[in-house]
């Protein structure tokens, strides 16, 4: 037996590792529809009150808690696609135990 087929959870490992790190950074793109929409409506309130003269605190509140939101599911993804990956290695490994094992001698 060669090495555990891990291709596929590796790819999405590295792309989950590359939202994480665009939603650190502030970006948009890895944003669900619904955290999209609650940091565009947070930025609409938060502008209307800079027109007005008044304070912006609470949309920024929105907006930093939406993307804390967002790290942490993308927190929560990443650690079980590695828990993904760790069990396809654990799998791998018993079969070829497995077969050693039941060998001739």
């Amino acid at each position: 037996m060669g090495k555990p087929d891990t291709r596929q959870v590796d790819r999405e490992i590295q792309k989950t590792t590359r939202k994480l790190e665009a939603v650190r950074r502030g970006e948009m793109w890895p944003l669900t529809s619904s955290e999209r929409r609650a940091v565009l409506g947070a930025l609409a309130s938060g502008s209307y009150r800079v027109l007005r003269g008044k304070s912006t605190t609470r949309a920024e509140n929105r907006v930093e808690s939406t993307s804390n939101a967002a790290e942490t599911r993308l927190t929560a993804e990443l650690t079980a696609l590695h828990m993904e990956r760790q069990r396809i290695v654990n799998e791998a490994a018993a079969a070829k135990a497995a077969k050693k094992s039941s060998g001739w001698w």
